[in-house]
Protein backbone atom coordinates (compact mmCIF):
# COMPACT_ATOMS: atom_id res chain seq x y z
CA UNK A 1 0.00 0.00 0.00
CA UNK A 2 3.08 2.01 0.80
CA UNK A 3 4.12 2.06 -2.72
CA UNK A 4 0.42 3.34 -4.15
CA UNK A 5 0.01 5.85 -1.99
CA UNK A 6 3.86 6.94 -2.83
CA UNK A 7 2.77 7.04 -6.88
CA UNK A 8 -0.53 9.26 -5.84
CA UNK A 9 2.02 12.21 -4.31
CA UNK A 10 3.91 11.48 -7.26
CA UNK A 11 1.05 12.37 -9.19
CA UNK A 12 -0.08 15.20 -7.35
CA UNK A 13 3.20 17.07 -7.07
CA UNK A 14 2.65 17.01 -11.14
CA UNK A 15 -0.56 18.47 -11.05
CA UNK A 16 1.05 21.06 -8.67
CA UNK A 17 4.12 21.97 -10.62
CA UNK A 18 2.00 21.95 -13.89
CA UNK A 19 -0.63 24.40 -12.49
CA UNK A 20 1.68 26.39 -10.88
CA UNK A 21 3.67 26.55 -14.63
CA UNK A 22 0.28 27.12 -15.96
CA UNK A 23 -0.64 30.09 -13.58
CA UNK A 24 2.53 31.65 -13.71
CA UNK A 25 3.81 31.31 -16.55
CA UNK A 26 1.50 30.54 -19.51
CA UNK A 27 3.30 31.92 -22.36
CA UNK A 28 6.16 30.48 -21.60
CA UNK A 29 4.25 27.00 -21.49
CA UNK A 30 2.71 27.60 -24.73
CA UNK A 31 6.07 28.10 -27.04
CA UNK A 32 6.81 25.14 -25.31
CA UNK A 33 4.03 22.79 -26.20
CA UNK A 34 4.37 24.21 -29.79
CA UNK A 35 7.90 23.31 -29.58
CA UNK A 36 7.27 19.85 -28.40
CA UNK A 37 4.88 19.35 -31.10
CA UNK A 38 7.52 20.32 -34.04
CA UNK A 39 10.30 18.30 -32.65
CA UNK A 40 11.38 15.07 -34.18
CA UNK A 41 9.72 11.15 -32.21
CA UNK A 42 13.37 9.62 -32.20
CA UNK A 43 14.42 12.93 -30.28
CA UNK A 44 10.98 13.03 -27.71
CA UNK A 45 11.49 9.02 -27.87
CA UNK A 46 15.57 10.14 -26.26
CA UNK A 47 14.51 12.89 -24.13
CA UNK A 48 11.68 10.63 -22.28
CA UNK A 49 13.69 7.58 -22.25
CA UNK A 50 16.76 9.86 -19.84
CA UNK A 51 14.23 11.43 -17.82
CA UNK A 52 12.43 8.04 -16.91
CA UNK A 53 16.29 6.53 -16.25
CA UNK A 54 16.92 9.31 -14.45
CA UNK A 55 13.69 9.78 -12.55
CA UNK A 56 14.62 6.04 -11.16
CA UNK A 57 18.03 6.75 -10.42
CA UNK A 58 16.31 9.68 -8.19
CA UNK A 59 14.03 7.47 -6.31
CA UNK A 60 16.95 4.66 -5.77
CA UNK A 61 19.02 7.55 -4.20
CA UNK A 62 16.25 8.59 -2.22
CA UNK A 63 15.34 5.68 -1.10
CA UNK A 64 18.63 3.90 -0.35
Amino acid sequence: MLAFSDFLVGIGLLFVIEGLLLAGVPGWVRNTMENVTRTPDHVLRLVGLISAVGGLILIWFIRR
